[in-house]
């Protein structure tokens, strides 16, 4: 394959950027035209597997042919074919991890996934041994079942000669991104780019390379992972057989030109970037399956002391590697488990609506929660509490209690926890926070928005395009190939589509954050007892 892409020739020739999201629930593709706009999309959902409690498993195999057909849908509904893209942006689920074969590319068992807490008792063994401080001067991660580097040493445990196989190139391993460059590919790129590596908890965010003290922690083989490149550059080039015969299949005739595969990031740091985050100081929270609250710091790494994790938010450069001299931007994030999730559980397990809307309609049809509130840890508390033992609860129901009562309560658990990250980021950067900028499923709902501002006490911006990571993958993309040409053009394609002000008084935002945190306590008692009788033993 060439080095270079060719030259751009005009954007009515090449005039869409691919962006490919693939996501804990879904892979969607959608094309981008030179505005920023979404032009067209298609969405496929994934299987989510559940074998034990507190398990939680994809099939890598599943996600690569969601992602073929995704995008093969939308070449099919739109009747364009690879000649008028003019580059691929790929943003996906961040630390799920995948295991596969070198030589035969089949994955060698199902990705775990982010949400799965089955190495919590080996986070435990770690933390016993004083290795939590180092971890975080590191990589600037929480030791935590949530980030990738155990669920890879789980992975090898369970494999016959694992680490002996990795140590001979027979096993190659990443995150989501690598997983399908490395198909996008044909097999041809082994990378994955700063944002995705600063998740695995094996990542050196200072010196920005595999940190060999947390390799030799863990005995996870260099040869297994993939190279680190930048997040806005030429990283592979498509050569899927899958994709390409699509041209072929709707008589097209196939494209001559590579499509450069040129943008890559973690699904936050792509919506970070995609609401045009690009001030130190600036901050969004996307209401996904889970919740996730990132403030831009700048050039500096700046460390937490309320449990928020540094880490990076992108780097611009180069395809030369991630280096110190492609500058990066570094970000602070506080991860909330369960957003969209405790809608899907409202849905799905207990019966209490058929679709996302019916939460928001129930909810409106009263007057507040009539005193219920619900702490959905149904994974453990994220930031910035970290307690992987903690478990949901609902609490305050009385025999007038009913259905509207518990759906709002869902929604204000959702501000709730995200206000108890922004509070944290406010103490940790040393500055109040002005507006929040908003995106996301869950963002669709007037009345959770509503509530976050009055909780927060700041005005909420929702944008225009709700899918800002794939945005910002696109934006990645094009920035590399002169689809766009700077951050000031990015940033003045952003657009605000409405904002929800503060209407509470002070009084009340100190009693329901009180009530809420009342509710936290409950839910951290409960652990720590259930903590200390697994400990006494039988």
């Amino acid at each position: 394959m060439p080095q270079q892409i060719p030259a751009l020739q005009s954007d009515r020739e090449k005039p869409y950027i691919l962006a490919i999201d693939q996501g804990t629930t879904s892979s969607r593709a959608i094309l981008f035209d030179h505005d920023g706009r979404p032009v067209s999309q298609q969405q496929l959902a994934i299987t989510q597997y559940y074998p034990q409690a507190g398990w939680v498993e994809h099939d890598a195999d599943e996600i690569w042919s969601s992602v073929v057909s995704v995008c093969r849908n939308l070449l099919r509904q739109t009747g364009l074919g690879w000649p008028q893209i003019a580059a691929i942006g790929l943003t996906n689920q961040r630390e799920t991890v995948v295991v596969w074969d070198a030589r035969t590319g089949e994955p060698v068992s199902r990705a775990i996934v982010w949400q799965c807490r089955r190495t919590q008792d080996l986070c435990e063994r770690l933390k016993a041994r004083g290795c939590q401080a180092e971890i975080v001067r590191r990589t600037g991660l929480e030791l935590d079942a949530y980030f990738s580097a155990t669920k890879l040493a789980w992975i090898l445990d369970q494999l016959p000669e694992g680490r002996e196989r990795a140590r001979r190139g027979e096993l190659l391993a990443g995150t989501i991104d690598s997983w399908l460059v490395w198909k996008l590919s044909g097999g041809r790129s082994h990378v994955t780019d700063v944002t995705n590596a600063a998740r695995t908890m094996l990542f050196n965010i200072h010196e920005l390379a595999w940190d060999p003290w947390l390799l030799q922690l863990l005995d996870i083989p260099s040869e297994l992972l993939p190279a680190v490149k930048p997040s806005s550059g030429i990283v592979a080039w498509l050569d899927s057989q899958e994709l390409l015969t699509a041209d072929l299949l709707e008589g097209r005739g196939s494209s001559m030109t590579p499509v450069p595969i040129a943008g890559l990031a973690g699904d936050q740091m792509a919506a970070l970037f995609g609401q045009a985050c690009f001030e130190p100081g600036m901050v969004k929270n996307t209401y996904g399956t889970g919740g996730f609250i990132l403030m831009q710091t700048g050039k500096v790494a700046v460390p937490s002391t309320h449990r928020l994790v540094t880490t990076l938010a992108w780097q611009l450069g180069p395809d030369q590697g991630a280096t110190p001299q492609f500058p990066v931007n570094y970000a602070l994030e506080g991860s909330v488990f369960n957003c969209g999730s405790t809608i899907q559980w409202l849905r799905d397990e207990l019966g209490l609506i058929g679709t996302a809307h019916d939460c928001d309609v129930l909810a409106a049809s009263v007057q507040d929660s009539g005193g219920v509130v619900l702490v959905p840890s149904f994974t453990g508390l994220g930031a910035p509490y970290w307690d992987m033992n903690a478990r949901g609860v609902l609490m305050g129901l009385t025999r007038g209690s009913n259905k509207a009562h518990i759906c709002r309560a869902a929604l204000e658990a959702i501000a709730f926890q995200s206000a108890d990250v922004c509070l944290a980021m406010a103490a940790d950067s040393q500055q109040p926070l002005r507006t929040l900028r908003v995106d996301g499923g869950v963002s669709r709902s007037d009345l959770m928005l509503q509530f976050q501002a009055d909780i927060l006490g700041l005005t909420i911006q929702r944008s225009s395009v709700l899918e800002t990571s794939a945005l910002g993958a696109a934006y990645l993309a094009g920035l590399s190939t002169g689809f766009w040409n700077s951050l000031d053009e990015v940033s003045q394609a952003w657009h605000c589509e409405r904002e929800f002000k503060p209407r509470m008084d002070r009084r009340q935002r100190s009693y329901e954050l009180a009530r809420w945190q009342q509710a936290v306590d409950t839910v951290r008692f409960n652990s720590d007892r259930r903590r200390t009788t697994e400990a006494a033993g039988p």
